[in-house]
């Protein structure tokens, strides 16, 4: 049975090969939060290593697979930010668009959210 394309839309909430590897190299392979010394009650050190790209808007709210809407993160802040278990979703947030506004000057949130009909 031939595997069936993802839908359009689908594949531009991913972060294709070429987006990955340059937040990968603009993040020095680190995750944002560790390296501002962000919330860690993690005892697992395999959370800590193991890394993840994250979208600043979740593909959950049609956040686009782009440079602007990511960063690395390990395991444990990923599941932080995502879950928002503990509270500090928000503030994660925060630092996350300030993070991603301090590389980029005219990032603007709105432009990162897949829209069909883009007028």
């Amino acid at each position: 049975m031939a595997k069936k394309k993802p839908h359009k839309y689908t594949r531009k909430l991913q972060f294709n090969p070429k987006a990955r590897k340059r937040i990968i190299e603009r993040d020095e392979g680190k995750c944002i939060f560790c390296e501002m010394g962000y919330f860690n009650e993690c005892s697992s050190d395999y959370l800590l290593d193991l890394k993840d790209i994250m979208h600043f808007v979740p593909k959950s709210q049609l956040g686009m697979g782009v440079e602007e809407n990511g960063a690395v993160g390990c395991r444990y802040h990923h599941t932080l930010l995502d879950n928002g278990n503990k509270g500090l979703r928000s503030d994660m947030l925060q630092r996350f668009e300030q993070y991603l506004r301090g590389i980029y000057p005219e990032w603007d949130k709105t432009k990162l959210i897949y829209k069909k009909y883009d007028f």
